[in-house]
């Protein structure tokens, strides 16, 4: 069986205590007060995770939601969130037939029926552990034939001969797309991580596309990575260069979505220590963050310098900045080691964020906190 380092419990952090920080960050965030929750039951048997920042549900956060629950054994949040999920935002008609709409109301109503490629891939690496952790029920409880349907229209569409709208995936490159018919990515969608179990939990026809994604996106995080401070931009171009023209104004820079490139690259660390690079990219952005002083919390470029603009999610930044030292400690020098144990220690001593623009920093939160307690595992 896999271990799974408990960076937490090295620094002298009492068992009992990490295993109280994880259960009341769930607590607060789906059954605390309206102020502090995030998730919502809707009776009978559904539930939801709102952006509280937007006041919508999202693919993102329902598919974050699904892996908070199914990593934590919480089996029926997650069954809640999944048959929202398919009652609201599946579209089984139209050119995104097969995908999830993006954005709804709290009502269900689509917001938008365009399809954003992360939560498709959250929700099937979500549904493969639910199904390895619990055992597939029947209709949309069977989780491991769902997780194949996903993954099917991702990178086939409808079927064979069907192919209505686009895919999710590039087929010349193996990279994801930003949206399906885009010509740029999002350093942050690529998870290689999660391709490689795909690979192992795919029709089998599709074993080698995800094998080559997996791949594929490992390589693509050299270019999309500054080579000096570890930063990404929102989005780039499939050569890793900043995307200059875009309908987000933060998209050249290292903004919102760029924060969880460096967890991702950990956590792939984690579970496969496939790519040294990584531990290195891990180390040049912490190095980075502790030289920007008092301007850490301010929006950099991906060279360094920085912007006037504040940050919108700065626990967001402290959170994953942390999840990084589980790849910048191993084969790590004394002064690397104790940047990343200050990384470690500013998050523990951080607490989850209030205020309406609490649900991302507390998404990343708690992800980084199991991560670093090594209870983010796979199944």
């Amino acid at each position: 069986m896999k271990k799974y380092r408990n960076l937490l419990a090295e620094l002298g952090i009492e068992q009992s205590e990490i295993d109280k920080r994880i259960a009341d960050c769930f607590n607060t965030m789906f059954y605390g007060s309206e102020d502090e929750r995030i998730y919502h039951p809707v009776e009978p048997d559904m539930g939801y995770i709102e952006d509280t920042g937007n006041i919508d549900a999202r693919t993102e956060g329902m598919s974050y939601g699904m892996m908070m629950c199914v990593q934590l054994d919480k089996k029926e949040e997650f069954d809640r969130i999944w048959k929202w999920s398919m009652t609201y935002m599946y579209m089984t008609e139209g050119r995104n037939a097969g995908y999830f709409a993006w954005s709804c109301k709290p009502s269900g109503e689509k917001n938008s029926h365009g399809p954003a490629p992360d939560g498709e891939e959250y929700y099937a690496m979500a549904l493969i552990f639910a199904s390895h952790r619990w055992g597939d029920g029947e209709g949309i409880y069977n989780y491991s034939e769902w997780a194949k349907t996903i993954l099917r229209d991702c990178i086939h569409r409808n079927g064979e001969g069907d192919k209505q709208g686009d895919v999710m995936w590039s087929d010349d490159n193996y990279l994801i797309k930003f949206v399906p018919g885009c010509p740029f990515t999002d350093a942050s969608y690529h998870l290689p991580h999660f391709y490689k179990l795909f690979a192992d939990n795919c029709d089998e026809r599709d074993r080698e596309f995800w094998l080559k994604a997996s791949e594929a996106s490992r390589k693509y995080l050299h270019s999309a990575c500054h080579s000096v401070t570890g930063l990404c931009t929102d989005y780039a171009n499939y050569d890793g260069s900043p995307l200059e023209r875009s309908f987000n104004r933060h998209a050249s820079l290292h903004y919102s979505d760029s924060y969880r490139t460096i967890y991702n690259m950990a956590l792939d660390w984690v579970w496969n220590r496939a790519d040294p690079w990584q531990t290195e990219n891990c180390r040049r952005h912490q190095r980075f963050f502790e030289s920007a002083g008092e301007k850490w919390h301010l929006v950099p470029h991906p060279d360094g310098t920085f912007t006037d603009e504040e940050a919108m999610h700065p626990v967001a930044i402290i959170a994953t900045k942390a999840a990084a030292s589980l790849a910048a400690v191993d084969g790590a020098d004394a002064d690397e080691l104790e940047r990343a144990k200050k990384c470690v220690m500013q998050f523990w001593n951080t607490p989850l964020r209030e205020g309406n623009r609490r649900y991302y920093d507390n998404c990343l939160y708690l992800f980084s906190l199991l991560m670093l307690a090594g209870e983010y595992r796979e199944y």
